[in-house]
């Protein structure tokens, strides 16, 4: 009798394995039938938002709140501490340390991105939503209480770890909520406000630094994120897919633990190798060559093993084979790259070149700021007219382009009409591309697989911004070194680099300043030319996003 209940336990746990790695073509056929439904209910005026896939119009709008308010601190956290690292260098007398203020955020956050993925499939998505939101916020607390360096970094790299979840369970909750015919709307105000947070770091951490104390660029925030649990916790979000207690056991199976402990060392070494390069060590060095092998060799372990696994990797290959999945996650990574470096250095330019003060820099950023704020909404909506989401992301990425080459050409006389011109273009651009990737993914997959696939788009734009920020550090670092001796022979090229964009001015004579200025501008500039470089790819990327209406339409309106 044991042994006909054991096997008949059995037969059904195989049962339920063979559901879960279906592969992608059956999902997608499920998925287009479900979403059919979805879409006749919405099209008659009279019928309910509160089915079973959807959730009401009443619950929409906190929810919404409260991802884009999420996001939105998640963005803010990686670009307010910019302009604070003076200060906090003054306070704890730890200029040795500035890499790892920035770096041990990104590092933790890119290290558990594709693992999010997994975490959301096999949990309630609401609430490992709010524990990967708590975690974040702990992380604040930490800097803002921190009473040394390494504090600091320790809480940093907390928050990194948080926020790796937010991004992909935000846009995975309102995959599970709306139907596909509603979503660009509805992400486009999401990342059009929670970019916001992206480009207004610089400004907000300037004023607060200024005017306040550096540690109120983290308590900010706490007071934000209460206000976000309380939005979402009496929310109900619906399930694509639940796992049931018994399957504890298997989790370290569905999560792939195992590929997460080779890719996490991977990441890690990686990104090590390209904030210590030309910085604390030479490129050439033992250490930055050794973990650039141990990153290469612990990736080819990490590859062979998820393609043992096969569709229970996190990174199953039947995924990321996919033209439209990998083209979509390469264009987000190279955009959001873009967007990184351009937040980081346009505030260098006004700020060491032009002499403004941290908060006037940030007001500087407006132009940028408010075109792609207008652009991303209407993009969205008029996504969700015309049906297509590619032609918006190869406008985008092409005025992208042209945008950053115009910025390359700013000089100690630029004029303000030409700088204000192009950060409007640049804005522009952004705007429109920002959500196609996600759109084009989350039109492709059944529910129960969009986390995985948005793990691996949203790991894309935080490792190409880590992977761009490290190249333009070394760009401009190099383009000082070489360029000073041109333009000013008499100063001392690493003192200058040493001093930063508001203290250069503090180590050169008034003499020899027109000629640092001009060799600072250029190198700034050679930035921008490796972001019009990252713009131009990201329009091949787009070619490869595909030509399939939203909302899963008929055979004939597909030409991937």
């Amino acid at each position: 009798m044991d042994s006909e209940e054991t096997q008949t336990d059995m037969a059904h746990e195989n049962v339920a394995q063979e559901r879960e790695t279906q592969p992608l073509e059956v999902d997608q056929a499920l998925f287009q039938d479900s979403e059919k439904r979805a879409d006749d209910l919405v099209k008659h005026e009279d019928s309910p938002l509160n089915v079973e896939e959807l959730i009401s119009k009443t619950t929409l709008i906190p929810m919404m709140v409260a991802i884009t308010s999420a996001i939105f601190l998640m963005l803010l956290d990686t670009s307010i501490i910019a302009t604070a690292i003076p200060y906090i260098t003054n306070d704890f007398h730890s200029l040795s340390d500035v890499g790892w203020y920035g770096s041990s955020y990104q590092i933790a956050s890119a290290s558990l991105q594709l693992l999010t993925g997994k975490i959301y499939v096999n949990f309630n998505s609401k609430w490992t939503f709010l524990v990967f939101f708590a975690i974040f916020e702990l992380g604040s607390l930490l800097c803002g209480v921190a009473t040394s360096s390494k504090m600091l970094i320790v809480g940093r790299a907390v928050a990194g770890m948080g926020c790796s979840g937010i991004q992909n369970g935000g846009f995975s909750i309102v995959a599970a909520c709306v139907p596909m015919t509603r979503r660009p709307a509805l992400i486009g105000i999401a990342m059009g406000f929670s970019q916001l947070g992206l480009v207004l770091g610089p400004l907000i951490g300037g004023a607060l630094t200024e005017y306040v104390s550096w540690r109120w660029c983290f308590y900010i925030n706490l007071p934000v994120g209460a206000l976000v649990f309380a939005s979402l916790f009496f929310v109900r979000v619906p399930e694509p897919r639940k796992n049931s207690i018994t399957s504890i056991r298997l989790l370290p199976r569905d999560l792939d633990l195992i590929g997460f402990a080779l890719f996490a060392p991977a990441a890690i070494q990686l990104l090590l190798a390209l904030q210590y390069g030309g910085n604390q060590f030479a490129w050439n060095s033992s250490t930055v060559i050794g973990l650039f092998c141990g990153a290469g060799a612990t990736c080819i372990v990490f590859l062979v093993w998820e393609y043992y696994k096969g569709d229970e990797a996190m990174i199953p290959f039947s995924m990321a084979r996919n033209r439209i999945i990998s083209s979509s996650s390469v264009a987000f990574g190279l955009m959001m790259a873009l967007t990184f470096t351009a937040s980081y250095y346009l505030p260098l330019y006004f700020q060491g070149v032009n002499g403004a003060s941290p908060t006037l820099s940030g007001v500087y950023l407006l132009p940028s700021i408010l075109s792609q704020t207008f652009s991303v909404g209407l993009s969205g909506a008029l996504v969700a007219k015309v049906g297509y989401y590619t032609p918006f992301m190869l406008g985008g990425s092409a005025l992208a382009a042209v945008a950053n080459g115009l910025l390359a050409t700013l000089a100690p006389g630029t004029s303000t009409g030409k700088w204000i011109g192009y950060q409007i273009l640049l804005g522009v651009g952004r705007g429109l591309c920002m959500q196609m990737p996600i759109l084009s993914v989350q039109n492709l997959l059944a529910p129960a697989q969009i986390p995985i696939a948005m793990g691996l788009v949203v790991f894309s734009s935080s490792f190409g911004g880590s992977l761009f920020l490290s190249f333009a550090d070394t760009i401009l670092t190099n383009s000082l070194l070489s360029l000073i001796p041109q333009y000013a022979p008499y100063v001392d090229a690493q003192a200058v680099a040493y001093a930063g964009a508001t203290g250069l001015r503090d180590v050169v004579s008034a003499q020899d300043l027109p000629g640092v200025l001009i060799a600072y501008s250029k190198s700034i500039d050679r930035n921008f030319y490796l972001c019009a470089a990252a713009s131009a790819a990201c329009f091949v990327c787009a070619w490869g996003m595909g030509w399939k209406r939203i909302g899963g339409a008929k055979k004939q309106d597909e030409k991937v």
